[in-house]
């Protein structure tokens, strides 16, 4: 059952957590710090229906065991990934297309709006947290379901690390590992936790929860993931058509065709 009391302060505690990263951001000119914060925005909405539902039971403990897990895991890698960077291109053509004034207009623009989208995604959340359902087979299925893939986009991310972080790969494509099955396994992975999170507030009644995975899927692959990073990948990069020709985009599938890895292009 859907308690819109408790699900507002879902929204106070992104908004609150976004107006707090957009300050820390302000005098660095460099906003890749929204980045780490996007997995902690549902961590903090978690905590926020917790909190004001007064949830217990074992469904409450599972589904905030699982939400801290993800959330730490994704926003230390991101901290790690951007630490001494310079701001990542997505910011930089925003703030060029923003400008003047985009270190005020990115309270609303970069930092409001991730955290107002982290809490209509957060729904299956505030569903798991507050029900009083007993624990289930779908409960299960979607808890082994999110660890599937944390794990995947786990392994993924730490392959991509170690590929970047040798001069030898410089100018190289990394289609091994995960990367072999999938141009983006990382992004399904991501899928796979949501999902996961989805069969969880379905099993606690809330069908209408499964509409939150979908618009991750969905953004994953048209808005702020495939697309995006492969928009214009083949023009600046076109060694890489050979890598998008034979690889999926997104499920890990067998390549369709055989061929030696690639060593041609870098990943984006």
């Amino acid at each position: 059952m859907m308690d819109w009391g408790v699900y507002t302060w879902g929204l106070a505690a992104t908004l609150s957590l976004g107006v707090v990263g957009w300050l820390v951001t302000l005098p660095r000119n460099n906003v890749n710090l929204v980045d780490s914060l996007w997995s902690l925005f549902f961590l903090a909405a978690a905590l926020a229906y917790a909190g004001a539902g007064e949830a217990d039971g074992p469904r409450a403990a599972l589904v905030l065991f699982l939400v801290a897990l993800w959330a730490l895991r994704l926003a230390t890698h991101l901290a790690l990934r951007n630490r001494g960077k310079p701001e990542d291109r997505r910011y930089r053509a925003i703030r060029a297309n923003h400008s003047p004034g985009f270190g005020w207009k990115s309270l609303y623009i970069v930092f409001g709006l991730q955290a107002v989208l982290a809490w209509l995604i957060s729904l299956p959340l505030h569903a798991a947290l507050l029900s009083p359902a007993p624990l289930g087979v779908l409960d299960i299925l979607g808890a082994a379901l999110m660890l599937a893939g944390l794990a995947t986009e786990s392994l993924a991310d730490r392959q991509l690390d170690r590929f970047k972080s040798d001069p030898a790969q410089r100018g190289r494509v990394l289609d091994t590992g995960l990367w072999r099955y999938s141009r983006h396994p990382n992004y399904f992975g991501e899928s796979c936790v949501w999902w996961g999170f989805g069969l969880i507030a379905l099993a606690a009644g809330a069908w209408w929860a499964l509409l939150a995975p979908a618009l991750m899927t969905f953004l994953l692959l048209r808005v702020s993931g495939v697309a995006l990073l492969e928009k214009d990948i083949a023009e600046r990069r076109p060694d890489y058509r050979d890598y998008i020709a034979r690889t999926s985009a997104f499920v890990p599938w067998p390549p369709r065709r055989a061929s030696a890895p690639s060593s041609r292009e870098a990943m984006p």
